[in-house]
This record gives structure tokens, C-alpha cells and sequence, in this order.
């Protein structure tokens, strides 16, 4: 089956969530790092948890109470306007490097993005990057009450953009988005922005485990549940290759 469309995770995927960095660490100097990876390892982990206890809240209360959580585990104590400060970013993360001219380069094909952010979030960051110019559809898991990788999370690409799994690559550099995604039986192409073997380096060559080494070590790493993508792929710019393989 042709592919027709491509759909993209945002967070971690199209936009660096490691870009928080320098706003956390900006407002609470020495603690950015730390801040931001136990924020995006709770992020994470709060919306498996709501979805499995049948407790949804958008992602934008997810946001706010994991970094909540953060701050309050690291015995941080901020002001409205720096916790204010510090979300805000999140609808202004950066773009990787690659990705308008990958998007540009596919051209002719459907563009849209999938998402377990809000529907707010996703709209304001998705304009204030010019990606709104660029994508066809931008999706959020809101309709469903439900986050990915739930496949009643992925059956709003066919609801929305009314193309068969069979006919959509999907793009995810988290591996259990892109478990999810082959699971439900999309195309599945896998951004693998660190290999094992950087990550074994990364972890011989210090005594002391970096808070973003530990992040790469638990959420960038492909998960082992005999669900293998389609396609590896180091960057967003190997898309068009793939495609053109096909």
C-alpha cells in the first residue's frame, strides 16, 4: 500500500523537550538539568498512570503538576512568575534542527501531527513555530481522554485524516510511541537520536550518571517488547530516503 500521509509525535520527536533546560536553569542556576528530566520522566509517567486509572486530565495539568512535583521533591520553592516562566516554554519549545526543512521535503504527502498534549499547548506551540504553515492537521489525544500509547489514541489519524494505518508512516523518537503505533499496525518510523552503543560510552567514561544520561538511558532506548519499527532512522532528515525506498 502507497504511504499517504506522515504523521509526527511533537514532543521529543519534532520539538526538543530537553530545550527546558535553559529556562529551569535560569531560574533555579545548578538545578536545570535535574529539573528537567525528573519534569519530562514524570510527564511521562503521570499520563500512563492517569490513563490506566481511568483518571484523565489534559496534558497541560499534567505539565504543571509533575513540575510541581519536581520542584518539590528538589525542595525548590518558586514564585507564580517563575513557575509561570517555566511552563511557558512549553509552548515555545524549540524546533530540531532538521525539521522544517524535512517537512518541506515532504511535500505532496499529508503532514500532521499527533500528540498527548492539550489541544491549547499543541495549537499555540505548533503557530508560534510556523509549523501551522506547514502541516495539514495537528491532532491532540483530548477527544479521547486517553494517552498514547492507547491504540484508541491512534485510531484518530484515520477519524481525522481519513487514511487506512496501512497508508500512514508514523514518526515517533519515543520508544514506547513507536511500540504503540506498530502495535496498533501503522508504518512506524523510529528517530534513534542516541545508538547503545553511545549510551554504553556515555555510561563508562563517568563516575558520576548524569541526570540527561539517565533520562537518555530509561526513554531513548528501544523497549523490548518484540515490536520493532519499521525504519531506524538517526535524524528527521532520513525521511525522505525511507520514502523514496518504498
Amino acid at each position: 500500500m502507497t504511504i499517504k500521509a506522515l504523521v509526527f509525535d511533537a514532543y521529543g520527536t519534532l520539538y526538543d523537550v530537553q530545550s527546558v533546560a535553559a529556562v529551569t536553569d535560569e531560574a533555579f542556576p545548578g538545578h536545570g538539568e535535574m529539573i528537567s528530566q525528573i519534569w519530562r520522566m514524570k510527564q511521562l509517567e503521570y499520563t500512563w498512570l492517569r490513563s490506566l486509572m481511568g483518571r484523565y486530565e489534559d496534558f497541560e495539568v499534567i505539565t504543571r503538576d509533575t513540575l510541581t512535583y519536581t520542584l518539590s521533591v528538589l525542595g525548590l520553592k518558586p514564585s507564580a512568575g517563575i513557575f509561570d516562566r517555566i511552563m511557558d516554554k512549553y509552548v515555545h519549545l524549540d524546533l530540531y534542527p532538521d525539521a522544517k526543512d524535512a517537512l518541506a521535503a515532504l511535500k505532496g504527502y499529508k503532514l500532521a501531527i499527533l500528540s498527548n498534549g492539550s489541544t491549547d499547548m499543541l495549537n499555540a506551540l505548533v503557530r508560534n513555530t510556523g509549523l501551522d504553515k506547514i502541516l495539514d492537521a495537528t491532532i491532540s489525544i483530548d477527544s479521547k481522554r486517553i494517552f498514547k500509547p492507547s491504540p484508541q489514541a491512534y485510531m484518530l489519524i484515520e477519524e481525522q485524516l481519513g487514511v487506512k494505518p496501512n497508508e500512514v508512516l508514523f514518526v515517533s523518537s519515543n520508544p514506547f510511541d513507536a511500540c504503540g503505533a506498530k502495535a496498533f499496525g501503522l508504518n512506524v518510523a523510529w528517530i534513534e537520536r542516541v545508538t547503545p552503543e553511545a549510551m554504553a560510552l556515555e555510561c563508562k567514561t563517568t563516575d558520576m550518571v548524569r541526570p540527561l544520561t539517565m533520562f537518555r538511558a530509561m526513554r531513548m532506548q528501544m523497549d523490548q517488547f518484540g515490536l520493532e519499527p519499521d525504519h531506524r532512522v538517526k535524524g528527521l532528515s532520513g525521511l525522505p530516503a525511507v520514502l523514496a525506498a518504498k
